[in-house]
């Protein structure tokens, strides 16, 4: 039973260095579209192999995520022997919870579809959410892409910089960047306005004169990082601040809200195939080896340990 790396629409370049990392040639797969648009993909040869279908669910998520069912449901249907659907940003992970009257847990719901449409087990990167494994009917791997990042930073950063958390739910990350950086947390607290704006209100712990370090898992306005940076320099910090998550969606504004002069570094990986403003200072680290890494080791049934999000 051989690796086959089925690669969906939304993110090819990084199937193919995953492919090519594992040292298999992806399978054929071809999208075509009716007139109204929808879309009929087609898959090549899988009968018999361990199939893993690469679809990133970032913009436009709901499209990038009905290919992803019918790429899962065509190599169940095609004979693949095990099939793992590897999702690096797995969208709706956002709505892990209701958070008012009416409204879905659209966590729950994307998962369940998955398993329907013929996934065995799924494979992300640093998910919004760490109850998404509680929520799926089939194994989840959840890899972290925190030791690609921070190698990184540790090349880049000044000796003197903390660690901020730009809120209450990015304290654990946090906390893995600073063990492996050997530096300070700080932590924010903010409160969410609306789907684009944040008010940052107190800061926990001593920025003065120290250059920062923001980490978060995604990065979709930049609302959460825009409060963050201005409550940072108005409490002392250097103008000397790096921005760091795994997700780069950069949608909805922003590029101009991580344009402060302050932000001297925006470090990402490719999880997703944004379209990146050339005038950010922007970097890009690949996350294809650990993807590789991880899906030869389930294929040689080997444990998945080093590679896993802390709780």
């Amino acid at each position: 039973m051989g690796v086959r790396v089925v690669a969906g629409t939304a993110h090819r370049a990084l199937a193919d260095a995953i492919a090519t990392a594992l040292g298999a040639v992806p399978v054929e797969c071809e999208s075509t579209r009716f007139p109204d648009g929808e879309v009929r993909p087609v898959v090549g040869q899988v009968r018999g192999g361990d199939v893993y279908v690469v679809q990133p669910t970032g913009p436009h998520v709901s499209e990038h995520l009905i290919e992803l069912f019918l790429l899962l449901d065509a190599c169940r249907r095609g004979g693949a022997d095990r099939i793992t659907a590897v999702v690096p940003y797995f969208g709706y992970a956002r709505q892990d919870r209701r958070t008012r009257e009416g409204q879905p847990v659209g966590a729950r719901v994307v998962a369940e579809a998955l398993a329907t449409a013929g996934a065995h087990r799924l494979l992300v990167v640093d998910p919004h959410t760490t109850a998404l494994e509680a929520m799926c009917g089939i194994p989840v791997d959840m890899l972290t892409a925190v030791p690609v990042i921070a190698e990184a930073l540790a090349r880049e950063i000044p000796e003197t910089a903390v660690v901020v958390s730009p809120d209450l739910g990015a304290v654990r990350l946090a906390e893995h960047y600073a063990g492996r950086l050997g530096r300070p947390v700080v932590v924010v607290r903010k409160t969410r306005v609306s789907g684009t704006s944040v008010r940052a209100e107190e800061l926990v712990g001593d920025v003065a004169g120290r250059p920062a370090v923001v980490v978060d898992d995604m990065i979709s306005t930049g609302g959460t990082v825009e409060a963050a940076v201005r409550l940072l320099l108005d409490r002392g910090a250097a103008p000397d601040i790096t921005v760091a998550a795994t997700h780069g969606l950069l949608v909805g504004g922003a590029q101009a809200r991580l344009g402060h002069p302050a932000v001297r570094r925006l470090l990402i990986t490719d999880t997703l195939a944004a379209e990146q403003a050339r005038a950010l200072p922007l970097r890009v680290r690949s996350v294809a080896p650990l993807l590789a890494d991880a899906i030869g080791r389930l294929h040689r049934s080997e444990p998945l340990d080093a590679l896993l999000t802390r709780a």
